[in-house]
């Protein structure tokens, strides 16, 4: 009995939970984050396991493209990556928010000189000529649903499939229009190679660079927190992702308020506390001088700009704060594993 005890303790010390961080564009901000959230992260320009101060987190450093996948198989609890690689791998995860940052837009584009209106128009042109359609990318899967979604693919092709090409497989039927693979450097691909590509963007900058002009967005991208579904069916791991959640959370909603300071005469309180916004309600608090009181509360910047006239004529020393982390604890995502 005291050996089964024992055994048991040692297996709950070492309970850790597996989480995957992504490696590129989104490196830099998911580390602010972790920063923001009061981990303090190591060794991460060092090498793809960084230590970090909760000792029941473990880190690893992979590619945003894999950690989808990685995390739906359970090789991870808990990732960070794109909603565009989400959706590429079409891996059965759960999404917990929206951690708003590394925006980009997956984009097709294509030569400039070209001069092409939008897909349709490049589709046509090429094919009425009895011309192939090649497009290099990284997004085969998205691209493909994508394509068959155009107007001019489906009258000449229908239901048909386009043909991926990779260096293991080649699968569809339609060989008149072709999605190539990309490794990287995509934007280098038009002419030789591609007559379009479908990559994501962030300033456009770079299309710009090779001479390619933008003809359609196919979505928007950012980076989502996403869990395992087999790990929240385990107790001690779905707490600790909520740990996690309602931090990373905090950091997010931070980002949009302010926590304002500031004195108010009786005379003026009643109306003060009319037009404060909080959330729940302001923190008064007496100050030594007989009739004033000040006044806490947190809101959103953008009604701070509309309530300053206001402010201004109500209150005096008014003080305000950027929240590192604000916890509400509140609604918080279901985890529910659907």
């Amino acid at each position: 009995m005291t050996r089964a005890i024992a055994y048991e303790s040692a297996r709950v010390q070492e309970r850790k939970l597996r989480f995957a961080l992504p490696k590129g564009s989104l490196e830099a901000s998911t580390f602010d984050l972790m920063r923001r959230a009061l981990y303090e992260v190591r060794g991460q320009d060092r090498t793809y396991r960084p230590l970090i101060n909760d000792p029941e987190i473990e880190l690893k450093v992979l590619r945003p493209q894999e950690i989808p996948v990685y995390v739906a198989e359970g090789l991870y609890d808990l990732g960070i990556t794109g909603i565009d690689w989400i959706e590429e791998t079409g891996a059965n995860v759960k999404e917990l928010m929206d951690l708003e940052y590394g925006p980009v837009r997956l984009v097709v584009a294509a030569p400039s000189r070209e001069k092409y209106r939008d897909m349709d128009d490049l589709m046509e042109r090429r094919l009425a000529r009895g011309l192939d359609v090649k497009i290099s990318t990284e997004y085969i899967n998205l691209t493909r649903r994508y394509l068959k979604g155009k107007e001019v693919y489906r009258r000449y092709f229908g239901d048909q499939e386009p043909l991926v090409v990779t260096p293991w497989f080649r699968i569809g039927s339609n060989n008149r229009v072709i999605i190539f693979l990309s490794f990287g450097a995509t934007e280098a691909k038009p002419p030789e190679e591609a007559d379009a590509i479908v990559d994501n963007t962030a300033t456009g900058l770079t299309l710009e660079q090779n001479n390619l002009s933008v003809l359609e967005t196919i979505r928007h991208s950012t980076a989502r927190l996403i869990a395992s579904k087999k790990s929240l069916t385990d107790p001690w791991k779905r707490e600790k992702i909520l740990d996690i959640v309602a931090l990373f959370r905090g950091v997010v909603d931070s980002q949009k308020r302010v926590h304002i300071f500031l004195n108010v005469h009786q005379d003026n309180l009643g109306e003060l506390l009319s037009i404060l916004p909080s959330l729940k309600s302001p923190t008064v608090n007496k100050l030594a001088r007989e009739g004033w009181y000040a006044v806490n509360t947190v809101l959103d910047k953008s009604q701070l700009f509309n309530l300053m006239p206001r402010l201004r004529r109500l209150a005096q020393g008014l003080v305000i704060h950027e929240p590192q982390l604000l916890l509400s604890l509140e609604d918080m995502p279901s985890l529910d594993g659907e």
